[in-house]
């Protein structure tokens, strides 16, 4: 359990959705996640049935919005206290809010606004070139674009995933660029980095994250609000 994790009072059951359907990737969540949660919460690893293998563009996006929304649907019975979606965007975060009172994160926006606490200029590494304008745009919606300079290594979700030699040289050297521009933090903006943070952190001497824990805490601390309300 992290130190600044806070225990619920009784059990909560998180979803935590990748939105591709790409085997790898989903696996990596899911060994992270049951590396961090904490006592008390149950939490499930999914993706959908059918879909984009990585979400890439628009159109991607668009497809894999519809089957999050039906895997949300799908798991209603079992009433979650709350939603992850793993992926550095967007995707069903608004209609997914509008369909269920439950708190609803994506890592981008858990990730983002952690890295901003440290209280200065903070780097966002994702994936491929297409990926940095969707979050510079998330970045402003936050109200964090000023301080927050987004990269990408040139390298697709799976070959990310899949930790290629490529892939490895392009995100050390992503590393090494943000450290020597001063970065004050680094957040891995996508899934594909899953279980990626702690090494590299300790590696780097700098605050490095991926999101997820950063997304636990966020689910459980609105869900302890909840409660108080």
């Amino acid at each position: 359990m992290t130190p600044h994790m806070h225990s619920p009072e009784k059990i909560a059951r998180i979803l935590i959705i990748n939105p591709n359907t790409n085997a790898n990737v989903t696996h990596s969540i899911r060994q992270l996640i049951s590396r961090i949660t904490p006592t008390g919460v149950i939490t499930k690893v999914t993706s959908p049935a059918h879909g984009p293998y990585a979400i890439e563009n628009e159109q991607h996006k668009e497809e894999a919005t519809q089957h999050v929304l039906t895997l949300i649907e799908k798991h209603s019975a079992a009433s979650f206290d709350g939603y992850i979606m793993a992926c550095f965007d967007d995707i069903a975060i608004p209609e997914a809010r509008a369909i269920t009172q439950a708190p609803v994160i994506s890592l981008a926006e858990a990730g983002m606004r952690s890295a901003a606490a440290s209280g200065g200029l903070f780097t966002v590494i994702t994936t491929f070139e297409e990926a940095v304008p969707t979050i510079e745009k998330l970045s402003a919606a936050y109200g964090l674009n000023k301080r927050c300079r987004v990269v990408a290594t040139g390298i697709g979700v799976s070959d990310t995933a899949a930790q290629t030699t490529q892939a490895e040289a392009q995100l050390h050297e992503a590393i090494q660029e943000a450290i020597r521009r001063e970065s004050t933090a680094i957040v891995l903006g996508s899934g594909a980095f899953a279980g990626r943070a702690m090494a590299l952190q300790k590696r780097y001497g700098i605050k490095i994250s991926d999101g997820f824990t950063e997304a636990l805490d966020y689910t459980l601390h609105n869900l302890q609000l909840q409660k108080r309300a």
